[in-house]
């Protein structure tokens, strides 16, 4: 058996699989990541890439770390959970196809892992700060769902850490 250290996606491995008919998603990219030392509590703004909806979400100190690594193109010199999971799938014969952020319920975003493996897909449950992070960090698209960025739009985040018509925040 043949294996790889080699986790990110081929590029021609991208089919359409059923579970992307399921969902009205829109493709989303990372804007920006804001990271405060003396907060628990990370922003990052993925921004729809043929509009202008932007998409806040408070993320952890780790999965905050990791984006930002991955970014900067810094590998650590052991295998962090997130690429831990994506060598897994890959092993497993799967790929990573698409990160979906299907639902906000009581104030908590959920996410999903779509895999596909052996012509077949999969959808696993996982939460969004993980998804974004490996998504990033491996080259995988991430999609919102049209009617979270739509929740989104109608009632924003209802605290200090951001708010859209007043950004506190030196992005730069």
């Amino acid at each position: 058996m043949e294996t790889s250290n080699d986790t990110t996606n081929e590029p021609n491995t991208r089919v359409q699989a059923p579970y992307d008919m399921q969902y009205m998603a829109v493709e989303m990219e990372l804007s920006r990541i804001l990271i405060r030392e003396v907060s628990d509590a990370q922003i990052i703004e993925l921004r729809e890439i043929e509009g202008d909806r932007t998409f806040p979400i408070v993320v952890g100190m780790p999965e905050a770390f990791a984006i930002e690594r991955s970014l900067k193109g810094i590998k650590p010199p052991r295998p962090q959970t997130h690429d831990l999971l994506a060598s897994v799938i890959t092993h497993l014969g799967g790929f990573l196809h698409q990160i979906l952020i299907d639902d906000l319920r009581d104030g908590t975003f959920f996410a999903k892992l779509i895999m596909i493996q052996g012509g077949d897909d999969y959808s696993i449950d996982c939460r969004p700060s993980d998804a974004i992070a490996l998504g990033i960090s491996h080259g995988v698209p991430i999609f919102v769902e049209e009617s979270v960025l739509d929740e989104i739009q109608r009632n924003p985040l209802d605290n200090d850490e951001h708010k859209p018509d007043e950004d506190q925040f030196d992005w730069d």
